[in-house]
């Protein structure tokens, strides 16, 4: 499959733990190239409304005819707030490309999800995101990811990743997220 280097992707990323809602930023960009627009949602700390959220914010935005990927800055949002990849899919139809920067230790996921309210669920959640990948390169990195087929997860991850090996539009949405709910804090919005 050829990739665009303009495509089209809406990058989600959440803001630090300071209260119980936190917020989610949604960076839509041109590749890894120009920024379009952003977004915004809250979801619950440790909650189950992460799925709910992103779903919602992506096909309530005005860019939702024109994404064509989700990528997400790992699989758990607002601390253990799982985002079910496969429904992102499935109800917007856009594939998704879950971004981690090193392997996922499952092990202690699954140990720290015993101190959570529907720790099974959660679990399932996460399982269900599938394989995760390595992306060889200086400095590895990993995706696990759903409605894309491999090759072309991995390049739309080199494609976008302009500046450093992490895709310009996840490290916007970062960037963002940290400076919308930091200024909050300080009243320096």
């Amino acid at each position: 499959m050829y990739i665009k280097p303009e495509i089209r992707i809406l990058a989600i990323d959440d803001s630090p733990l300071i209260n119980d809602k936190v917020t989610i930023i949604g960076a839509f960009f041109r590749g890894g190239e120009q920024l379009d627009g952003v977004l915004r949602s809250e979801v619950k700390k440790d909650g189950m409304d992460a799925t709910d959220a992103i779903i919602r914010m992506v096909r309530g935005s005005k860019y939702f005819s024109q994404v064509r990927v989700i990528m997400l800055d790992g699989i758990t949002y607002a601390g253990f707030n799982p985002v079910d990849i496969t429904r992102v899919f499935s109800e917007t139809n856009i594939p998704v490309i879950v971004f981690m920067r090193s392997c996922p230790d499952f092990d202690s996921i699954k140990l720290a999800l015993r101190h959570l309210p529907e720790s099974e669920k959660r679990w399932d959640i996460i399982r269900r995101a599938g394989r995760v990948y390595k992306i060889e390169q200086e400095n590895p990195v990993y995706i696990q990811f759903s409605g894309i087929d491999r090759e072309s997860a991995f390049e739309i991850v080199r494609v976008t990743s302009t500046h450093s090996n992490i895709p310009e539009p996840l490290r916007a949405a970062h960037l963002i997220a940290t400076g919308v709910v930091l200024g909050e804090s300080t009243g320096k919005a």
